[in-house]
């Protein structure tokens, strides 16, 4: 009697553990989708990273987290789509499909899509399932309790992890601090919650980032066409 209930209280433990950790059950529900095919990406010219998120096309209850790609056959959206799944080790499909979001979602708010993919890049390395122990979630790492209002129109604080939507609430948050804080360094600052950084190093990381974008595209540019 005495072992059953040893297994009783361990079991209870156990489950207890798992459901007051969302993330862990996300993460088991990216992973199977691993498992299930997605394929990762191999940059043999970059040093492998432990903290890169290998992610395909994620699906949960046979439905994909990720819109189809926009314009995905624009030569500029490739050339994006393959830098970022190389440096991230993140699966070409999804890179693809985050970069026509990102546009879309620029184009749609005025707001440059190479300084979303930047802030997506620093913020989460382009993971959908990321959660800081601030509560900060997805790829834009938004904050449920501070921005409920953006999201009850996509559905609710649920809709934080759906990659568009969080695309689409970031960069109207990004779009307001600029406001707020009256440009582009400043802004950023902001979005981060880093305003008292005289140095400005989150703004410089985001910046950074989108240089080497820019730098990426341009490259493509000044290749001859076969």
């Amino acid at each position: 009697m005495d072992n059953l209930k040893q297994i009783a209280v361990q079991t209870y433990t156990s489950i207890t553990a798992v459901l007051h950790n969302g993330l862990a059950v996300l993460g088991a529900i990216a992973a199977i989708a691993l498992l299930m095919g997605a394929r990762p990406v191999v940059d043999h010219g970059a040093q492998p990273s432990p903290a890169s998120a290998v992610f395909g096309t994620i699906r949960h209850e046979g439905i994909s987290l990720y819109g189809p790609a926009a314009d995905s056959e624009n030569p500029q959206y490739r050339t994006l789509a393959v830098y970022l799944s190389r440096r991230y080790k993140v699966a070409l499909d999804a890179t693809e499909q985050l970069v026509g979001a990102a546009h879309e979602a620029g184009n749609r708010l005025g707001i440059d899509p190479l300084l979303i993919l930047a802030v997506m890049a620093v913020e989460s390395r382009f993971n959908p399932i990321a959660e800081s122990v601030m509560g900060a979630k997805g790829l834009m790492q938004v904050i449920p309790k501070f921005h409920q209002d953006k999201l009850e129109e996509h559905g609710g604080e649920d809709s934080v992890f759906d990659p568009m939507t969080n695309i689409l609430v970031g960069t109207r948050i990004l779009k307001d601090a600029m406001r707020r804080g009256g440009g582009l360094m400043p802004g950023l600052q902001l979005y981060a919650g880093a305003f008292g950084d005289d140095g400005q190093q989150y703004a410089q990381k985001v910046i950074a980032e989108k240089e080497r974008m820019q730098q990426t595209l341009k490259r493509s540019r000044l290749q001859p066409r076969a």
